[in-house]
């Protein structure tokens, strides 16, 4: 419940998003209703009847006047009548704790929390007709919902999501063969022993809901999901013309570079999303990282890092509203990771901060994702991401969207330069052991000082060959010695001929 305090509080920051203020003595105004329904489908707000907002000439901030209303009690009733009222309302969000009469500066107002509707209840409309009685809000006030805000409201009501939808006269021949069948190549060594690897393409497609055949009609074709994941680029710039993919890297520029690398669409390659996660995640990912790792007898050098760009970019995906007009975009910063699509997130952002609610827009491709190794379920995805980067770099992604131009944005800063060239993770004393253990065993003719060569740029992989010569007291030539056997001996790789953290140590899996 508001307190007098609390008015004062709200009234302090001017009326903004979530606050309306309006002059109100014996009867509630009109405009009430275009605000109820407009924080609704926004964020959500406080309406404060009894207070009126004016400028003045001589301080052009705003001012409000506490003029009170005449009648709280009938205008309380009014309002409840009015809001159970479904030709009035379509919905009546609130409880009798969202309405209350508070006195200030000796006059009575009345203060009527509006909540955010959950999805499933969007849009909420007025006068019985949504074409011209949903709003939204902006820094302006309540403005009218256009055609396409309303529809994206209607589809994102349905749990089925938007990429089921059966598009007439595509069928398995609009598929690029080669993108489907590297797809079912990494399914199946994913998935080893699974039924659905027996399917041919067709029925491979139905169990993942790529492609319906209605019981009914007979009808059938490719789904949203299956053309846009799998499709050749000229089906999909007929049906989705309104969509663009786009990889922009922005690190290391200089004078007026506006980018190192770009990927968008220039006929180079079929601009399915599988094809564009294919190239992108390996950009994104190219400077970071990999230190050497065990996960019990396994070497894993996959890092959060790692888990935690390809679980945004896989967030970007699966919550895209392919149905409106806009960009997927992802970019490489200096100072971290940028990621934006189309559609505004579904749920309040703070209970996606939370996690333990999945609410993707696009299941069907959240599962083809899923069963390759991308993106986690139940809602895990986006507080692991916040968990891996807050540890790393003592900041908070940050997660916004805009109603007014319908995109989301997801933002990775804070971020070094040396960062990218930074170790993650060092080795625990088992997994030193460990390490001792398998060189004696799998390599019993390497020198003692060769195993201790490797048990250094195992737990620091940024390690030089000048740093080893001066941890094992030995001369340079040494050095590039023994690290010759160790590369012979499979053990050793050579990154990139970089001479700070050039090591990659290999060892083979299960060994």
């Amino acid at each position: 419940m508001l307190t007098a305090t609390d008015i004062r509080n709200l009234l302090s920051k001017g009326e903004h998003l979530t606050l309306e203020c309006k002059r109100c003595e014996n009867r509630l105004p009109n405009s009430l209703w275009d605000t109820y329904s407009a924080f609704a489908n926004s964020y959500g707000g406080y309406i404060l009847l009894g207070v009126e907002e004016h400028r003045t000439e001589t301080d052009p901030s705003k001012r409000f006047t506490i003029q009170g209303v005449a009648t709280p009690d009938k205008l309380i009733t009014d309002f409840w009548n009015l809001a159970n009222d479904p030709n009035k309302v379509n919905i009546n969000l609130l409880t009798d704790d969202d309405v209350q009469i508070i006195t200030l500066e000796g006059k009575d107002i009345i203060a009527i929390h509006v909540p955010r509707a959950d999805y499933h209840m969007r849009p909420v409309y007025i006068n019985g007709n949504p074409a011209k009685g949903a709003f939204r809000r902006n820094h302006e006030g309540d403005y009218h919902c256009s055609k396409g805000e309303i529809s994206s409201m209607f589809r994102d009501a349905s749990d089925e999501g938007n990429d089921g939808l059966l598009l007439r006269h595509y069928y398995m021949g609009d598929l690029d063969a080669e993108t489907l069948r590297a797809y079912r190549q990494v399914f199946e060594v994913r998935n080893p022993g699974h039924l659905l690897n027996e399917y041919n393409d067709k029925d491979f497609l139905c169990s993942l809901g790529g492609y319906v055949i209605d019981r009914e009609s007979g009808e059938e074709g490719l789904t949203a999901a299956g053309l846009l994941m799998f499709g050749q680029g000229q089906p999909i710039r007929e049906r989705f013309d309104n969509i663009r993919l786009d990889y922009v890297d922005k690190t290391n520029l200089a004078g007026d570079m506006r980018y190192s690398d770009r990927l968008t669409y220039d006929f180079s390659w079929e601009n399915n999303i599988y094809q564009f996660i294919k190239r992108v995640l390996p950009r994104l990912t190219s400077d970071l990282p990999r230190p050497f790792v065990l996960e019990g007898m396994q070497r894993n050098d996959d890092t959060p890092l790692h888990k935690l760009i390809r679980e945004a970019l896989t967030n970007m995906i699966i919550h895209a509203d392919f149905m409106t007009t806009g960009v997927l975009r992802a970019e490489k910063r200096d100072d971290g990771f940028y990621f934006s699509n189309p559609g505004t997130v579904k749920l309040p952002i703070e209970n996606v901060y939370q996690g333990g609610v999945s609410c993707a827009r696009n299941p069907r491709m959240q599962n083809m994702l899923r069963m390759i190794g991308l993106g986690e379920n139940l809602g895990t995805g986006f507080p692991t991401m916040v968990d891996a980067w807050k540890k790393k770099f003592r900041t908070l992604p940050k997660l916004e969207d805009n109603l007014q131009i319908n995109f989301t944005e997801l933002t990775f800063s804070g971020m070094h330069a040396s960062s990218r060239e930074e170790t993650t993770l060092r080795l625990t004393e088992s997994e030193k052991t460990f390490l001792k253990d398998f060189l004696k065993e799998k390599h019993a003719e390497l020198t003692e000082r060769q195993r201790d060569i490797v048990l250094l740029i195992a737990d620091n992989f940024l390690i030089t060959n000048a740093d080893l010569g001066k941890r094992l007291r030995v001369s340079d030539r040494t050095i590039r010695t023994d690290t010759s056997v160790l590369q012979e001996a499979g053990i050793l790789l050579r990154r990139n001929g970089r001479k700070r953290g050039q090591w990659q140590i290999v060892l083979p899996n299960g060994k």
